[in-house]
């Protein structure tokens, strides 16, 4: 069973109850989930993934404690605890007193501080610039089982998309490392018969085109490890998966090393239709460094268009 589905049917088991019964004063506050770190929370949770923080549980979020105080937090943290230990096979793991928790009772503010830097996931130009990618994505993943108040649910809407312009001048930065990494630096690398740099290249340029990737799909790339897992479900240029792990685990010999570029021109030519397919560089030339700057020209806000740009990289 998934970890989602595992952590739905336990709240309907017994969280519901104890809520209605013991909170109902609050309870039209309060917003119940699953959302956060954990493979479970993107459904790639496998049989692999039950050998630590695997459990039947669930997310009490909080609103400030103006609206929800914090007696209440503590009789809410001290029923959570009591829910039943062990269900449908699975155990729950010991709550820790001092943070550390995926599961249980976490106020609103904490929980978006802790991913993004801000309690209100209200971001500034640089906040959106510098915040990583995979941790946006655990702010707005899993599942959200009831909401009534919505201050949890909307601050996810708000962060789930990045302005247009943020969006952009990634996509320029990306370009560009693709660019130097790929076109120029990797067979440069091999001419010198510096085998170890060329494949530092290789991984470099398909970092960035997984994140152009994403990007182009307006959809946060996860924690590296869940990268190519994640990559396969996109419905744009997901049948690049298998050429990006063609090139960082083969190797660099004569005749692999002419594949490799022949094929990582293929991508950036795949790519470079898509920017055009998007409306988003008018560039006719072959070359990712022209892309990159045709691109970051789009951005409209001129104090991100004048940053470097690789800033957002």
């Amino acid at each position: 069973m998934k970890g989602l589905e595992l952590s739905r049917k336990y709240y309907e088991a017994y969280g519901v109850s104890m809520l209605e019964s013991q909170f109902p004063e609050v309870l039209q506050y309060l917003a119940i989930g699953l959302v956060g770190g954990g493979s479970e929370c993107f459904g790639f949770d496998d049989e692999i993934s039950r050998d630590h923080d695997f459990e039947p549980g669930f997310c009490v979020f909080l609103p400030e404690e103006d609206i929800v105080d914090s007696r209440t937090a503590f009789q809410l943290e001290r029923a959570y605890a009591k829910l039943p230990k062990e269900f449908m096979g699975y155990h729950r793991n010991a709550l820790h007193p001092v943070g550390g928790n995926r599961h249980g009772v976490i106020r609103v503010g904490d929980f978006f501080e802790s991913k993004v830097g801000s309690s209100n996931g209200q971001l500034t130009t640089q906040g959106w610039l510098s915040v990583p990618e995979y941790a946006l994505a655990e702010a707005v993943n899993g599942e959200i089982f009831s909401d009534p108040y919505g201050l949890f649910t909307k601050i996810r809407e708000d962060l789930k998309r990045m302005p247009e312009d943020i969006r952009l001048k990634k996509l320029a930065g990306h370009l560009l490392l693709m660019g130097q990494s790929g076109q120029y630096n990797y067979m440069r690398c091999m001419e010198r018969q510096e085998t170890g740099a060329a494949q530092l290249s290789v991984v470099e340029f398909t970092k960035s085109a997984m994140q152009v990737v994403f990007l182009l799909n307006q959809t946060y790339m996860p924690y590296y490890k869940w990268s190519f897992r994640a990559l396969r479900e996109l419905p744009l240029l997901s049948e690049l998966s298998d050429t990006f792990e063609y090139f960082i685990s083969s190797g660099n010999g004569q005749t692999e090393s002419l594949d490799k570029y022949r094929r990582m021109e293929d991508v950036c030519k795949v790519i470079t239709d898509e920017l055009h397919r998007q409306g988003l560089t008018t560039y006719s030339g072959s070359e990712l460094e022209g892309q990159a700057y045709a691109v970051n020209a789009c951005i409209k806000d001129g104090d991100i268009r004048n940053r470097h740009v690789l800033c957002a990289v």
